[in-house]
């Protein structure tokens, strides 16, 4: 973890290298470690590569349930992933599936904490400077997506991961969408955790220009953060 007083290098883009779209590889390139997650999207293991023993991050689509086959917000988030290259934006390395194709998983990056996972330990306090070195990597990730027209839209604790060198990166893209300002797209609003959605999706704005829609991540994200580390 990050020590008192000091603030993680700015990471530089992601390498791209080892990211194949073609033709997914097998599931088996991966020896799963153990279960670190699950939720709603699916469930998410820790896994090492049988080819450099680097640790990923395996999340499993969860596709029971699906009438069209593949989940919309699944097929989002791999090709907003796909076309964002940043130190403070989760990296998805590649796609791979079960032997018989019934699976799908997605291989990220291995991160160490989510920022609720730290903050719900005993007796964990973050210190002013650890506050602000977080802070920054979060309001640069986000300035990052909105340069290239991405809204995350769901900023919480649980999507914002942490590794042990304190490098913040923002991860959970499902319910992210590519939207430039001077398009009047309608968009749902049901996004954002319920306790931190602004009171212009509670009435129900659906439009970018009326809802202000990058203030959902520039304004209410720190918000969250902020309540988080109080």
């Amino acid at each position: 973890m990050l020590r008192s007083g000091d603030c993680a290098d700015s990471p530089g883009p992601n390498p791209r290298n080892a990211m194949q779209y073609k033709t997914a590889r097998s599931v088996d390139a991966y020896e799963k470690i153990e279960q670190v997650g699950e939720g709603t999207y699916g469930e998410v293991f820790m896994a090492r590569s049988r080819d450099d023993s680097s640790l990923v991050a395996l999340k499993k689509v969860k596709l029971e349930g699906e009438k069209e086959g593949f989940p919309i917000t699944a097929i989002r988030e791999i090709k907003i992933l796909k076309s964002l290259n940043h130190g403070n934006v989760i990296d998805m390395k590649e796609i791979v599936t079960s032997k018989n194709k019934s699976s799908i998983y997605m291989v990220f990056e291995y991160m160490d904490h989510d920022l609720t996972g730290l903050l719900e330990r005993p007796g964990m306090k973050f210190s002013i400077p650890q506050i602000k070195c977080y802070m920054h990597q979060l309001l640069t990730g986000l300035n990052y997506c909105h340069l290239n027209n991405i809204l995350h839209r769901d900023i919480k604790g649980a999507n914002l991961l942490i590794n042990n060198e304190g490098v913040l990166k923002l991860a959970d893209f499902g319910l992210a969408r590519s939207c430039a300002l001077e398009n009047a797209k309608t968009l749902t609003n049901r996004v954002i955790t319920l306790w931190y959605r602004p009171p212009e999706l509670l009435l129900g704005a659906t439009k970018v220009r009326d809802a202000r829609f990058p203030n959902l991540d520039t304004v209410y994200g720190p918000c969250v953060t902020s309540t988080s580390f109080i």
